[in-house]
């Protein structure tokens, strides 16, 4: 975790670095980030900013748009509440931004929404999947699917392939994310002909989980659904093994990090969750993108969020051409008029609420790597 926290100073560095001179002097177009370089959540902030920054890369060398390359200026909001609102309200009223892309955890996504919205400034999530994020208003976008999509994959993943008549469900009580996928999945179960046969909860950032997976071991259950972060959801898996748990754990795309493979070793072999993307899907666009990707970050595989980041740069990029303006109302025109987006995650829509509408995929985790199972459509 160390080397990864270090890594994403590194990356603020060097894009600071590298964004200094051009300023917002017309130039140049000033696009601003906000993600979690530091702190609890810092693998996803990480992999959405390099994937962004490669995406920016591209298009600069591939000449920019309107005749004018993208400069970009990214802010650490230190997976923190009330850094989000901070580093936004600087991108925009400091900065002069015309676009913000950010952030992957809803919460934090919800907190600068309005911020983004208030100020007519399109923002884009690359991976924030709580509804409540673009019914913000009409500036906000995102370019990944949302929960109650991917609660009912999910939910038909426990009928159909797991074969589970009884799931227990394990929320986080802190997280938007967890309470709205737990509520999507509980409500696409149960209509399916499944029996929750517990419902236990923990706060994000626990150490011990043990009562509750007692609790949940006791109500014998084929299968426990946990909509959690990955660095909580390693330690459950681990528990829940030392405890003789010994059915399937699931979840959605907060499990999505190489941390989860570090800290839960073994004790998540097995195990499945929902997400966006697998890089070792066969598609000519996921092939390129995860070679560049590689290229440009000393061999690392990249994750959906890094996927989802370079989707939501070349998203926007895409809406400023076909805008002919960075004017902040044409730019959300052109964004909400997207009928058909060759994105890396998959081809996509956005829908009348500013969603991505598009498929899923359900990896599982075998031999300590990330393998890819099924893809689900919308």
């Amino acid at each position: 975790m160390r080397d990864l926290l270090f890594h994403g100073a590194c990356s603020a560095i060097i894009l600071t670095l590298t964004a200094c001179g051009g300023g917002n002097s017309g130039s140049t177009i000033l696009v601003g980030e906000f993600a979690s370089l530091t702190g609890k959540e810092a693998t996803f902030g990480i992999s959405s900013h390099e994937g962004t920054q490669l995406a920016i890369e591209e298009l600069n060398a591939a000449g920019g748009v309107l005749g004018k390359k993208f400069e970009l200026k990214t802010e650490d909001d230190q997976s923190k509440a009330g850094e989000p609102a901070n580093v936004v309200n600087k991108l925009i009223s400091k900065d002069g931004v015309v676009a913000i892309l950010g952030e992957v955890a809803s919460s934090r996504s919800l907190e600068a929404a309005p911020i983004a919205q208030q100020n007519k400034i399109p923002m884009i999530s690359p991976a924030s999947t709580n509804p409540k994020v673009t019914e913000t208003g009409d500036y906000i976008f995102r370019v990944c699917f949302i929960d109650p999509f991917q609660g009912t994959v999910m939910a038909n993943f426990a009928t159909k392939t797991l074969k589970a008549k009884k799931v227990a469900v394990f929320t986080d009580v802190k997280s938007d994310y967890s309470k709205g996928l737990a509520k999507f999945f509980k409500e696409g179960f149960t209509k399916a002909g499944g029996t929750i046969a517990g419902e236990l909860d923990f706060n994000g950032g626990d150490k011990d989980f043990k009562a509750q997976l007692t609790a949940i071991k006791s109500a014998a259950p084929d299968a426990v659904f946990v909509p959690g972060y990955y660095t909580d959801v390693a330690l459950i898996c681990i528990q829940a093994k030392q405890l003789g748990l010994n059915v399937p754990l699931f979840g959605g795309d907060g499990w999505e990090s190489e941390t989860l493979l570090n800290i839960g070793k073994d004790a998540v072999e097995g195990h499945y969750f929902s997400t966006h993307y697998a890089a070792d899907a066969a598609s000519p666009k996921v092939t390129a993108f995860v070679a560049a990707y590689k290229k440009r970050y000393n061999g690392k595989v990249p994750d959906a969020m890094a996927a989802l980041g370079y989707d939501s740069a070349m998203f926007l990029a895409d809406g400023i051409k076909r805008a002919g303006s960075t004017d902040g109302d044409k730019i959300r025109e052109a964004l909400a008029a997207t009928t058909d987006f060759d994105a890396v995650t998959g081809k996509m829509r956005i829908n009348e609420h500013r969603d991505a509408v598009k498929s899923a995929v359900i990896l599982q985790v075998k031999g300590g790597a990330f393998k890819y199972l099924e893809t689900v459509s919308p």
